[in-house]
């Protein structure tokens, strides 16, 4: 298991002085730095050469930005755990990072503590967001839409029912007893549905509406 003297971090920001002030409140807290980059290819350089526990990364620096670093030290030394630390707090930054394989986005506003927790948690494996990024993360999942309501739009609601049972293998007898309706209107919605979805018999309105998440009992 790593200890927290076991952690070796390299620190990644375009500004010398913040890398440097950031160094010293790290090793402060038992923090081991043992480089810094200034930039996003000096980060992957020192990554794969030294290959630490964390590489702590800024998003926006000249000469290569943190968003690339990250996917290429994410995908050739997958070990290694990639802690964003940044002043942009916008959803396209957040979820870029996140995409590329970072573990953790911390604001640059983080302290010291809150910063070191947060990378011996990425050391660990763990994945860590800052507390108003976490909110963030956790709102825009909230808000996504159900995809088995977006499915197939052009179909109405009482259609998407019908599917729905159609892709539990379900009968057309068994539809009408299910949603209280006659035969005949059952096989009206069924045409409607072959129609509207371009497809031209039952086992492909199955295979089309169970890869849309539809037919889950």
């Amino acid at each position: 298991m790593t200890t927290a003297d076991d952690v070796r971090v390299i620190i990644t920001d375009d500004h010398p002085m913040y890398r440097q002030g950031l160094r010293a409140l790290l090793e402060a807290l038992d923090v081991n730095v043992v480089a810094e980059a200034g930039s996003g290819p000096e980060a992957v350089r020192l990554a794969a050469e030294l290959q630490p526990e964390v590489v702590v990364m800024d998003l926006h620096m000249p000469g290569g930005n943190g968003i690339e670093a990250t996917r290429t030290i994410t995908r050739t030394s997958p070990r290694i755990g990639v802690l964003v630390l940044t002043m942009f707090r916008d959803d396209d930054s957040v979820f870029a990072a996140m995409r590329a394989g970072a573990r953790g986005y911390l604001l640059k506003e983080s302290g010291a503590e809150e910063i070191a927790r947060a990378v011996r948690a990425v050391a660990a494996g763990e994945a860590i967001y800052g507390p108003e990024i976490a909110r963030r993360v956790l709102t825009y999942f909230a808000d996504m839409p159900d995809p088995k309501q977006t499915a197939f739009p052009e179909l109405t609601d009482r259609e998407r029912e019908v599917l729905q049972l159609i892709a539990q293998g379900r009968s057309n007898s068994d539809i009408a007893q299910t949603l209280f309706l006659s035969p005949k209107t059952v096989r009206n919605h069924v045409s409607n549905i072959f129609m509207k979805l371009h497809v031209a018999d039952r086992a492909q309105a199955i295979v089309l509406a169970r890869e849309a998440g539809l037919g889950g009992v």
